[in-house]
């Protein structure tokens, strides 16, 4: 029995590093490829690419005759995620990753907060978990807005994060009825919405054959993800999932170290830290 248990546990945090590691990649390479095109255009392509995957998932697990009571939350997961995507790849474009993926990912204290409201009660870890995050945002953002720095990419991925915490307030509300459908459905959504805009604009934002690799990567690893974080949390062993799972900005902070030659302060490292701590405690709940 232990050595079963032990199995389950390997495999459940592989699975949720999987999923950080397929999310820190895809917002590198989305926050890069949107230096050159338009956000709107990458957002877009990606979703496209992510429906894709999304609906290969539905078909194989035979998810499409599920209960429609996922529609409203796939709904407003959709304006919301593709808003937080658009402003947390334009904050990434313009900005310094390394700051701006931790902010981001604080979002996660917003369903934190909704769930005050609907009468739940924080753990003292989550609790504690807030204050690390709060205090690591505060010691990353600080010499980067008082320093020179590009304070509006700070700005946008304070509402990113906000965005974000609603889309998850939603995808997790909507995962309550079928987890596979919300996601495919708000996949569905965004590429209705983009399609629209495409044809209205008369253009698809300059992208060229020679991008679609690098965006189908970004639009499959987004999907990739959510479903192996899905798979790990299914387990039952929520508190790995969550913690491993919650780690993805420092996938994206190396990435941008490694390849993208960004260096931070020593104050902003241990900031990045505790944010990325404090996101994970929240999570772990």
């Amino acid at each position: 029995v232990t050595r079963v248990g032990a199995y389950r546990s390997g495999v459940v945090a592989l699975l949720a590093l999987m999923s950080s590691l397929l999310w820190g990649t895809s917002d590198f390479l989305g926050g890069s490829i949107s230096r050159r095109l338009p956000v709107l255009a990458v957002v877009g392509v990606t979703q496209v690419f992510g429906l894709a995957a999304a609906a290969l998932v539905a078909t194989i697990t035979a998810a499409w005759s599920a209960p429609l009571g996922y529609v409203p939350w796939a709904i407003l997961g959709a304006f919301t995620g593709v808003l937080g995507l658009l402003t947390f790849y334009s904050a990434l474009a313009r900005g310094t990753m390394g700051i701006v993926a931790p902010i981001a990912a604080a979002g996660v204290i917003v369903p934190l907060v909704v769930g005050l409201f609907a009468g739940d009660v924080p753990t003292g870890v989550q609790a504690l978990g807030v204050c690390f995050a709060l205090l690591g945002l505060v010691c990353a953002t600080g010499p980067e807005l008082s320093g020179g720095g590009d304070r509006r990419s700070v700005l946008l991925a304070v509402v990113a994060g906000f965005l974000f915490g609603i889309c998850i307030t939603a995808i997790e509300e909507g995962a309550a009825i079928n987890p596979v459908m919300t996601v495919t459905g708000i996949r569905i959504v965004s590429v209705l919405f983009f399609v629209a805009l495409a044809l209205v604009v008369r253009t698809t934002g300059g992208v060229a054959r020679s991008d679609l690799p690098q965006l189908g990567v970004i639009g499959v690893f987004d999907v990739g993800a959510n479903l192996t974080l899905g798979l790990a949390a299914a387990s039952g062993q929520l508190a790995i999932a969550a913690v491993l799972g919650s780690l993805y900005p420092v996938v994206t902070v190396l990435l941008a170290w490694r390849f993208a030659g960004e260096r931070l302060r020593r104050i902003q490292y241990i900031g990045v830290a505790l944010a990325i701590v404090g996101v994970a405690a929240i999570a772990a709940g």
